[in-house]
């Protein structure tokens, strides 16, 4: 079964078309168009600047998208679309695009939630994984624990009170001079500096399996403008270090938890922050010391991508999920 799929919730524009079956799971095309060079300059999204930047691309990449697998959308099965979460511009703009392109070729239109398509990456490259299993989602807007339980029944179990994970990353290395996104530089950083240069609190909140990341990023950015008020440079390989020891330290802290009190026999991770190479090798030794299965999909598919949109909407439409042109985006 060919799937169109579309994904818009944040700042990257995604299409894709996935082939889906029970026993075979084939990325036919997964074109992405960034914005990162149109939100760098403000060192963070602007979600009006995002939509516009959207409705320019949307056309283009699903035309892309369709000839790069070498099909017509009379091949097309289902269209798949996030509809939530994410900003409500953005989604708006590949909702309706998806909905005006399904009611005119009469094609079933499924909707999507965008965290659990992020765990969904993880089908595409473990043939073999199946529910039930602990999903963990770490992005720039999500740090959550989800119990999966059947493909399309995701319970929530617990999750960041107030920042993401990726927020933290961004906001301290936009301080310390790391371009937008942060990420992948700060990751590049935390590898030469010393993880134990910089004492740091932990996100790990006591006496549950929540996460708070805004006391760490609020003692992060003190640290370094009590450093630049006294004219002291701060080293930012061990600043890199000390945040991502404590980030790592603290999710890996309450997954360890989490699969305890759940018996899950294996973990996904998955979002943008998955990427973090720290981040994987923690909760793979975490997984490994405990005989769990880990599971975390390449690089390509840690971000926002239409590949992952298809391949929930792929068993969001075996369940019977169907939508109308009265579809809307939820924002949360």
């Amino acid at each position: 079964m060919l799937i169109l799929a579309l994904e818009s919730s944040c700042d990257e524009t995604s299409a894709a078309v996935v082939d889906m079956e029970r026993d075979s799971k084939k990325i036919l095309s997964n074109i992405v168009a960034s914005q990162i060079e149109i939100h760098r300059r403000w060192g963070g999204v602007v979600p009006e600047i995002a939509g516009r930047a959207h409705i320019e691309a949307v056309s283009g990449i699903t035309h892309e998208a369709l000839d790069s697998a070498g099909a017509k959308l009379k091949d097309i099965g289902a269209i798949a679309v996030t509809n939530s979460p994410g900003l409500i511009g953005a989604l708006l703009v590949g909702m309706n695009f998806a909905k005006s392109l399904a009611y005119s070729h009469d094609i079933p239109l499924v909707p999507v939630n965008h965290i659990k398509a992020h765990g969904a990456a993880a089908y595409l490259e473990y043939p073999d994984l199946k529910p039930p299993f602990l999903a963990l989602i770490v992005s720039g807007g999500h740090t959550c624990f989800y119990e999966v339980k059947d493909y399309t029944d995701w319970q929530y179990l617990a999750g960041t009170r107030d920042d993401a994970a990726g927020e933290a990353f961004d906001k301290v290395g936009r301080v310390i001079g790391c371009p937008y996104p942060a990420g992948a530089e700060m990751d590049k950083l935390a590898s030469l500096g010393d993880p134990a240069a910089i004492t740091l609190p932990s996100p790990a909140l006591h006496g549950t399996l929540d996460l708070s990341f805004s006391g760490l990023k609020t003692a992060s950015l003190n640290y370094l403008h009590n450093l630049a008020q006294k004219g002291v440079e701060v080293n930012r390989e061990d600043m890199a270090a000390s945040l991502t020891a404590a980030i790592c330290g603290g999710i890996s802290e309450k997954a360890s938890a989490a699969l305890e009190k759940t018996g899950a026999k294996t973990l996904v991770l998955a979002g943008g922050v998955a990427a973090n190479s720290h981040l994987r090798r923690s909760l793979g030794e975490l997984c490994s010391k405990k005989g769990v299965d880990f599971c975390v999909p390449s690089m390509s598919l840690c971000g926002d991508n239409g590949a992952m949109i298809g391949a929930q909407g792929y068993y969001e439409f075996l369940s019977g999920v169907r939508a109308g042109t009265d579809l809307n985006a939820s924002a949360n």
